[in-house]
């Protein structure tokens, strides 16, 4: 049992060596198809069409580049300032999302291509696949775009274009935001007002009907002037001829009173708290009418025009179409050895 073991190791070394020594003998073939497969690789690393990236790296907006969308936004006026992380936000989402895309897509890209081909939606993903949008990890307020393109010009442009497109975007609605809050604030303290105008009215309108009646009366019992009452009596009926016994005022005094009031052209000076609503009111108006110098991002850095392209890596491109060679080569040189011991086997 020993003995049969011995020589089925020997064997299987022969079979090893004649192995080696068949494929050594294809040494020609392997080294042809190992050129071959290199020279493809060489011949694709040199002809594809390079692809350049350009990259903006973007920051969140300092505090005083806010400074003007918080103006008048404190806690007398009730409104909550906006915070440089919050505008930030609001660029990203901008930035990162579908809306600009499909614009930046059917404006630029598409225009750009000589001649169209393929689906809308195959040409869409390809533009997809050529543009990135990354915050950077464990850091707020840090994110960058990278745009792909065959010519190092047009990319560096389409990502600075990208950029200021998601920035207006981004601007418009955060003021947008802003002045329409401003608008409903001054919308609904200029009802107030109204209400309380419309109050002041209706107030002199019924003092003017009690002051009538009080007028009627002090005609009806001949009393022009108001009696002369000395003492505590008189203190007393004064505290209430604004009341029941407002006709002791006498006619004269009456009808002045009456008359004043008719010609009153605004109740504004004689009701409580007008002015204060006003006051607020034009405050808000003119946060909604006024102009705003705000940037929702800052730029780390400058955009550049890239130099060299991040494909094809020509040198990894052939590392590989020369080790592919020798593995093609070797693989063919066995199935070629196998054959011939196949065919020697038979004959």
């Amino acid at each position: 049992m020993r003995n049969d073991r011995e020589r089925c190791s020997s064997s299987e070394e022969v079979d090893l060596v004649e192995l080696i020594e068949g494929i050594w003998q294809q040494k020609l073939l392997i080294l042809m198809v190992t050129l071959v497969v290199t020279a493809v690789a060489v011949a694709y690393a040199m002809l594809a069409k390079p692809v350049y990236e350009a990259k903006v790296f973007l920051v969140a907006p300092s505090v005083s580049d806010i400074a003007e969308l918080n103006y008048g936004r404190n806690e007398e006026t009730g409104l909550e300032p906006y915070t440089v992380k919050k505008v930030f936000d609001v660029f990203m989402q901008h930035l990162d999302g579908e809306t600009l895309r499909r614009q930046f897509f059917r404006e630029v890209f598409l225009p750009s291509l000589q001649q169209p081909q393929g689906a809308r939606g195959a040409l869409y993903a390809a533009f997809n696949s050529t543009l990135d949008v990354e915050q950077e990890a464990g850091e707020q307020g840090r994110a960058f775009l990278a745009i792909r393109n065959s010519d190092p010009e047009i990319a560096s442009e389409w990502a600075a274009a990208y950029v200021s497109r998601a920035s207006d975007s981004a601007r418009a609605e955060v003021i947008g935001s802003v002045t329409k809050e401003a608008q409903v604030r001054a919308s609904n303290l200029q009802q107030q007002i109204e209400n309380l105008r419309e109050s002041g009215l209706r107030l002199r309108d019924d003092k003017i009907k009690r002051l009538r009646e009080a007028l009627r009366i002090a005609e009806a019992i001949g009393l022009d002037n108001p009696p002369l009452i000395n003492g505590d009596i008189s203190r007393e009926v004064s505290t209430k001829m604004d009341g029941e016994l407002t006709y002791m005022r006498g006619t004269k005094a009456l009808k002045a009173e009456i008359s004043n009031l008719e010609q009153r052209k605004t109740d504004d000076p004689f009701i409580d708290n007008l002015r204060n609503l006003q006051i607020r009111q034009e405050l808000f108006q003119g946060l909604s009418e006024s102009t705003r110098d705000v940037s929702v991002y800052r730029l780390d850095g400058t955009i550049e025009q890239p130099d060299s392209p991040i494909k094809p890596r020509r040198a990894l491109i052939v590392i590989i179409g020369l080790f592919a060679g020798i593995f093609i080569g070797c693989f063919l040189a066995i199935l070629r050895y196998a054959f011939q011991n196949l065919r020697k086997n038979r004959g």
